[in-house]
Formats: structure tokens, C-alpha cells, sequence
């Protein structure tokens, strides 16, 4: 398993790449497999654990991006003969070290951050077996064997009432993630809007979300893990996700239905897939839909919008279509 080494795994808050490995790594071992994780020296893991970084980059500035990066990858390959599959959970840059061992490597792409790296995932189209992680993100000059939705550890999130009375924005501060799109629905909305996140545009947060935040109608709280994650989402009325790109997934998005608290959602990216009107919340265009669809998910049953999430987004199942494609993987010929 061949994490990312910007945050430890599993993240003590943000880090979804990092929680999907570790979410795969502890599943794969509670079911019997050998599994050895590629992360940083400070990972917790039931699975043996290869460190070539003390703490993650991002935590630790003593720790060089790209020193490490080349040593955490350079040691998945130097030992790929110990293993029956590499499930790559990094990014792109392993591929350019696939064709030099026989062991076939599984690549999980968790999005495009920009169109100028698909040039390398088309370069290892024939010998690659790419897993997207919703249709929506699939692109379409790549093979893929399957799209595979994340899965969370269901039981660490409970059914929530909603009964704090406030609707949440949970995910980075960044224009992408409609900050301040969240602000004016709850300001329209007669509701106050609690803010939590790590802070991934300075300039943004400084000029656009601060000069609201008043500690009554719009509080912001930081980074939170998963213990306020739950209490958090268990008492909003509603998780506003009024994306401003099309994003391939949302480990927030199902984090919440699980907690079973509809979530309001611009009808972008993975957002359709992930999203049953009706159900799980409600997909809209704009902002004054998202206004308008405040009351309406107010009165929605929580606990019917959980079991369908846990049903689609539990751990177990993702493990369960990892487990499928490792095993033709490692029992097939190479492409």
C-alpha cells in the first residue's frame, strides 16, 4: 500500500488521500491479507509499516517534498518482488517506475489536479490498471478496470439529530469549495453557518470568509478530527457543499449522510452519484436553490438518509471491490 507522505496515516485531520489508504490498509488486514503500508515513520497501522519520512511534509517542515517522495517510492520497487500488487495511492509519479518490475501496481486516481499530468497516466495506459473513484472523473483517454467509491468507517460516525440548529461547511477553505457561497445561504437562510477546515488559500480565507465570522452567525473552527467530525455533523441541519468545480469525490459528502445529515449540494462532478434527492439531501443549480432547498432537507428522515449511505459508502464494501480487482490483477496476465 503506497500512501501519500504529506500527513501521517491515518490523518489526525485533513489528509483524504491519506485516510482512503488507511481505511484500505486496515480492512485488507482485519480480513487476513499481508499488507505492508509505505508511509510516514509516525503511521498508526495494524499492517507492517516501511518509513523513508519521520512525519508528513505538510506536518513537518524538516521533511523535503520531493527527497522523500523519491526514497518513499524508490522503496515500494527496490521490494516490489515481495508482493502479489502495489495499490498505488500516491498520485502519478509511480507509473514512470511500473514497466521496470513484473509486479502489476493498481492506481487509484483521486482526480486531475490539472489537465498537464494525464499525458503521464496515457503514457502508462497499457501496462496501468487505473480505478476512478466515481464516474463522473473518469477521463476519457484512460482504461480503467473500475470506479470504486470510497468507504468510511461507518461505525465511527452515529445518527445525528440535527438539533444544534446550524448548517456546516466541512471541508479546505478555498474558493473551489464555496466558502462563501455556504455563507450567503445560511445568511439567507435565517440559520447560523459553522466553518471547519484547513485553511488552503490565505488570501481567500483573509479577504472573503474572516471578515464574516463573528462567533454568532458564522463561527469558524479550524481543522477537526474525526470525534468533532461526528458531533459536528450529527447536530447541523444541513452540510452545504456548494462546489465551484467538479470534484471527483467528497470524503465529507458521505461522512455525513452516514452521520445522517442530508447534505445541499451544487450538481457538479461526482455530486449526482453521490447525492439521492429525496434521500441524502438535495442537488441544486445555484445559490438561491440551495436557499430554497434549506427547509426542504430540514424535514427529510435522517435515519432512512444513513442506512443508504451506509449501504453505499461503508469500508466494507470498498475493501470488498479492491479485493476484486487485486485478485484479477495478481491472477491475470499483464496488459
Amino acid at each position: 500500500m503506497l500512501a501519500s507522505i504529506a500527513h501521517r496515516v491515518p490523518p489526525r485531520s485533513y489528509g483524504p488521500w491519506e485516510q482512503v489508504a488507511s481505511t484500505l490498509t486496515e480492512g485488507l488486514v482485519a480480513r487476513g491479507h499481508d499488507v505492508t503500508l509505505f508511509a510516514t515513520r509516525d503511521s498508526r497501522t495494524a499492517a507492517r509499516l516501511h518509513a523513508e519520512a519521520t512525519a508528513g511534509y505538510e506536518e513537518d517542515p524538516a521533511v523535503d517534498p520531493k527527497v522523500h517522495e523519491a526514497l518513499h517510492i524508490g522503496a515500494v520497487f527496490e521490494r516490489a518482488d515481495e508482493f502479489d500488487v502495489v495499490s498505488n495511492q500516491f498520485d502519478f509519479l509511480p507509473l514512470v517506475f511500473s514497466r521496470l518490475v513484473p509486479t502489476p501496481m493498481v492506481t487509484t486516481i483521486h482526480g486531475f489536479s490539472s489537465e498537464r499530468i494525464v499525458p503521464v497516466y496515457r503514457a502508462y495506459d497499457d501496462v496501468a490498471h487505473y480505478v476512478a473513484i466515481s464516474d463522473a472523473d473518469r477521463h476519457p483517454a484512460l482504461t480503467y478496470d473500475a470506479t470504486i467509491h470510497h468507504g468510511i468507517e461507518v461505525e465511527r460516525f452515529s445518527l445525528g439529530e440535527g438539533g444544534g440548529g446550524y448548517l456546516l461547511f466541512l471541508g479546505r477553505i478555498h474558493p473551489d469549495k464555496g466558502t462563501t457561497a455556504a455563507i450567503e445561504v445560511a445568511r439567507r437562510a435565517g440559520l447560523p453557518l459553522v466553518i471547519a477546515g484547513v485553511v488552503h488559500d490565505e488570501d481567500y480565507f483573509r479577504d472573503a470568509v474572516a471578515p464574516h465570522v463573528d462567533g454568532r452567525a458564522v463561527t469558524y473552527l479550524g481543522a477537526v478530527g474525526p470525534a468533532e467530525r461526528d458531533a459536528l455533523l450529527g447536530g447541523a441541519v444541513a452540510l452545504l457543499h456548494l462546489i465551484d468545480f467538479d470534484e471527483p469525490f467528497g470524503l465529507s459528502v458521505a461522512e455525513s449522510m452516514v452521520a445522517g445529515t442530508p447534505v445541499i449540494a451544487f450538481a457538479r462532478g461526482s455530486m449526482r452519484e453521490l447525492v439521492r434527492p429525496g434521500l441524502g439531501g438535495a442537488l441544486v443549480d445555484d445559490v438561491d436553490g440551495a436557499v430554497a432547498a434549506v427547509p426542504v432537507v430540514r424535514v427529510l428522515d435522517r435515519s432512512a438518509c444513513r442506512s443508504d449511505a451506509v449501504a453505499r459508502f461503508s469500508a466494507d464494501r470498498m475493501v470488498d471491490d479492491y479485493v476484486r480487482v487485486f485478485e484479477q490483477v495478481a491472477g491475470g496476465p499483464r496488459r
